[in-house]
Order: C-alpha cells, then sequence, then structure tokens
C-alpha cells in the first residue's frame, strides 16, 4: 500500500511540474492583444500554468536561453529570457524564429521546466507586430531632459510633465520588424546604431508626427527607438493617443500621452 501512495504521489509531483502554454498565449509583450501574430526580435509574453517554479529576472545582457532551470523553443530555436513565473514568460523572439527568406509564417513553442517539455502550440508570425510600453496605458514616451511625457505626478515615483509642441519626444516599443544589419539572439544594439528597414508612422491624436529616427535602442533587447516630433497639428491633452503603424498594422490607441502647447 505505501509504495502505491508514493508512486501515486511521484506522478502527481510530476504532473503538477508539466508546463502547459495557453491556447493564444503569445503575445506582444507591449500590447498583451490577442489574435494577433508577433514578429521576429521582438519581445513577446507567454501565457499558461505550470510554466515556472517561482519568479526569476534575467540580470545580465547578452540574455541567456535559461532562466531558473526553464527554456523556451520557437521552431525549435532556443528563446532568451528575461522573466519567469509560473504564469508568464518574458522572452525574445528569435530573429532567426522563420527558415531564411521567409517573411510570414507558424512557430511551435515549447517550453521545457526541469526537463520536462510542454506540448507545443502554434504562434503566428508576421514582419510587424507594432506595440508602445507604457504603464497603465501611459505610453514611455520620454521628453529631452528624461522626464516622462505624461501629467505630472501620474506615476508615483517618476518624474513626469506634458511634451509640448514642437519638442522631440523618445518611444520606446517593439515589434518594428527587421533591421538594417544582424544582430545575435539575446544581444543589444551597443556595438552599432542599426536602424529599422521600414519606417514606422508615429501618430499622437491622429496626427502624423515627423520621424528622427527609428531602430533598435542599444540598451535593451528587443526594445526599439523612436524620436519623433510632437507637431502642433495633435492639439493638447493629457491623454491623447500614440500610435506607432507600420506595414500596414498599427499599434492600440489606448496608449496615450500628454501634450501641451509651446
Amino acid at each position: 500500500m505505501k509504495s502505491g501512495l508514493l508512486l501515486l504521489l511521484a506522478s502527481a509531483l510530476s504532473f503538477a511540474q508539466t508546463p502547459t502554454v495557453a491556447d493564444g498565449g503569445v503575445l506582444n509583450s507591449a500590447t498583451y492583444v490577442r489574435g494577433q501574430a508577433v514578429s521576429p526580435g521582438s519581445l513577446v509574453a507567454i501565457f499558461g500554468s505550470e510554466l515556472a517554479a517561482g519568479l526569476a529576472q534575467a540580470d545580465s545582457i547578452p540574455l541567456s536561453t535559461t532562466l531558473a532551470n526553464v527554456s523556451v523553443t520557437f521552431n525549435s530555436v532556443p528563446a532568451p529570457l528575461t522573466f519567469v513565473s509560473p504564469g508568464q514568460i518574458n522572452a525574445q523572439l528569435p530573429w532567426n524564429v522563420l527558415s531564411s527568406g521567409s517573411l510570414s509564417g507558424t512557430a511551435q513553442v515549447v517550453v521545457t521546466r526541469n526537463g520536462v517539455a510542454s506540448a507545443p502550440k502554434s504562434v503566428e508570425i508576421a514582419p510587424f507586430s507594432p506595440g508602445i510600453y507604457a504603464v497603465d496605458n501611459r505610453a514611455i514616451a520620454i521628453n529631452l531632459d528624461g522626464s516622462l511625457a505624461q501629467p505630472a505626478g501620474s506615476i508615483p515615483g517618476i518624474n513626469a510633465r506634458p511634451a509640448r509642441q514642437g519638442d522631440a519626444i523618445i518611444i520606446l516599443g517593439t515589434g518594428l520588424g527587421a533591421v538594417d544589419s544582424t544582430l545575435d539572439n539575446g544581444a543589444a544594439s551597443r556595438d552599432r546604431l542599426r536602424t529599422v528597414n521600414t519606417p514606422p508612422m508615429v501618430l499622437i491624436n491622429g496626427m502624423t508626427s515627423p520621424v528622427l529616427f527609428a531602430g533598435l535602442s542599444p540598451d535593451f533587447v528587443g526594445v526599439y527607438q523612436v524620436n519623433a516630433t510632437v507637431p502642433a497639428t495633435t492639439g493638447a491633452g493629457a491623454t491623447l493617443p500614440l500610435q506607432w503603424s507600420v506595414g500596414g498594422v498599427t499599434s492600440t490607441d489606448r496608449t496615450t500621452i500628454a501634450v501641451a502647447t509651446p
């Protein structure tokens, strides 16, 4: 009887540690919009259950493809990891997730925890999946003085003030597609400036903003940086929609920026 109970217990523990990726659970890490494809080189969030034993976060660059005994592959290509937890993993979708020359397709994602692999789940891959990072829908858009382009006091502990019409801002996001020179998976673009092959359009309150630069941020893996000028035609307001549009795909209009008159 005792040996039988031990076998049942061992079986239950093994089952509990089998990771499961949710159906449609691989999303753009900036927007979490369901039903949209993700793009190579971008940061994605993988949702599921029993994905990891606890919380762990990467603390160095280049990112490792293993974190707290957890690894992820897309089409058998190891993915660099930034964060793991029982219900969510943040990872970079490898630049080479698709075969050479392919712009769109399907990838099979597998999460492995302590040597136990999840069932593969299909993920739609497309050239672009634009998304702007935000806190409570307030965009990570930075004024040139380092303050966030949001109402003062809107995010506790963060220096913020509205952007001014005519000023330049720096917008951080992901999913803007291929860049003009290759980069290793998990690496930041610190060795040189890399610009996107297809420049995005920046929209503030529906008005087109001149783009000064669009490429990879040198400080982060999988993060893109767009420098743009706030046009006078945007008007003023505390929650004006801020969007990226590239390759016919436009990011959500729920992400906002604060703009003041000069």
